[in-house]
């Protein structure tokens, strides 16, 4: 079942994002200093954005981003910009 879950929320992910600010008890608040940033990930890099709350959040109690975190970051900025590569390319040809 978490899988499913997961591959619905990296399916949908401006949906999550809005769905995490909305009933995430300031999750998002947590990982970001101002509001600026998650709604400029909302727009433009939506995985990475949810990527960085996650590591921020969750992986170290500390409020610190571990490497392994700095790695899943860089894993969601390569699927957002996959995205990104995908919609050009269908739109040249």
């Amino acid at each position: 079942m978490p899988c499913l879950i997961g591959l619905v929320l990296l399916g949908m992910p401006r949906l999550a994002l809005f769905l995490l600010w909305l009933l995430g008890g300031g999750y998002l608040a947590r990982a970001f200093e101002s509001a600026l940033w998650p709604i400029l990930g909302f727009f433009f890099l939506p995985v990475t954005t949810l990527a960085f709350a996650y590591a921020f959040n969750t992986l170290q109690p500390s409020g610190a981003v571990p490497d392994l975190g700095w790695l899943l970051v860089a894993v969601g900025l390569l699927i957002d910009l996959g995205l990104f590569g995908g919609g050009w390319r269908s739109k040249r040809n």
